[in-house]
């Protein structure tokens, strides 16, 4: 086994890090000598990731978590640190999304899921994670944006508009703890091939709607493993002193370079890359369901 050594002696958490993306960042910042902390809801999950990194020699350990619920995001920072002795880096990547559809047609209790689980789950990690930073006076802080950060997105309004929270919390973070010793980061890490993406609803009706993503998904989807080597960069020494990154992994380069692979395919009539989307369908949310 070859171990890195960018982030060694280094204790990281990861939030919704039992598969997707969010293994992959800890599959990476194992490598590269940090102890990881798994969480996810399901401890289950968490622990079989865990154990799968431990089996390749590195160290890793579990703490099932709702970042949802505060009381439980304090528990996972005291597991890590009682655990390994620290803190180092935190990454706030669990999110959820709801059906893709018009936001009057969706369950106000779904929307509030994932807000919750989007916005307060942000929150309550970042203090958590800057309490003990600023403690110690070091630590890297990493959150995770994504469709919406920019832009509204129509039919995706509880995500969205929950990523573009997360934008301008975590610019105003960044101002309030510029002299405390610790670096906080934004990581955008674009369209990716994981469960999020290739398992999506859609409320009835707006199905076919849905059916384009395939082609955008073909053209500029990318491994999780791409983004993970921005996270690594972002938690390693190369921030240190240089608060207020904000890493787009879909850059301009990747986008033209998607465009012309699908103008090519096209124009020379080759077949298209398969791509495996499931859409479940929900039902409109009429307003007279039980709260």
């Amino acid at each position: 086994m070859n171990m890195g050594s960018l982030l060694s002696a280094k204790v990281a958490v990861i939030t919704g890090s039992s598969r997707g993306l969010g293994l992959s960042m800890a599959q990476r910042f194992a490598r590269e000598g940090a102890a990881v902390v798994i969480s996810s809801r399901r401890q289950q999950a968490s622990q079989q990731a865990a154990e799968n990194l431990s089996r390749q020699g590195y160290s890793a350990a579990a703490c099932a978590c709702d970042v949802a619920d505060l009381q439980q995001v304090e528990a996972l920072a005291d597991y890590a640190v009682r655990t390994f002795g620290r803190l180092d880096i935190w990454v706030n990547n669990a999110a959820l999304s709801s059906a893709y559809g018009p936001t009057l047609d969706i369950d106000p209790r779904e929307f509030e899921r994932v807000t919750r689980a989007n916005i307060f789950g942000t929150y309550y990690g970042s203090m958590a994670a800057l309490r003990r930073f600023t403690a110690q006076g070091s630590g890297k802080l990493i959150n995770l944006v994504g469709r919406g950060d920019d832009r509204p997105a129509p039919f995706q309004n509880a995500y969205a508009s929950s990523k573009i929270w997360v934008v301008w919390f975590t610019r105003a973070l960044i101002q309030e703890t510029r002299h405390l010793g610790v670096e906080v980061h934004l990581l955008n890490p674009g369209l990716m091939f994981t469960d999020l993406v290739g398992e999506v609803q859609a409320i009835e009706g707006f199905e076919d709607k849905l059916r384009p993503f395939e082609t955008v998904l073909r053209m500029w989807g990318r491994p999780p493993e791409l983004a993970a080597e921005r996270a690594l960069w972002l938690a390693s020494s190369a921030t240190d002193g240089r608060t207020g990154q904000y890493v787009k992994v879909l850059t301009p380069g990747i986008i033209l370079g998607g465009l012309l692979r699908e103008g090519f395919r096209r124009l020379f009539r080759r077949p298209q890359p398969r791509v495996d989307i499931h859409i479940a369908t929900v039902p409109k949310f009429t307003g007279d369901q039980p709260h």
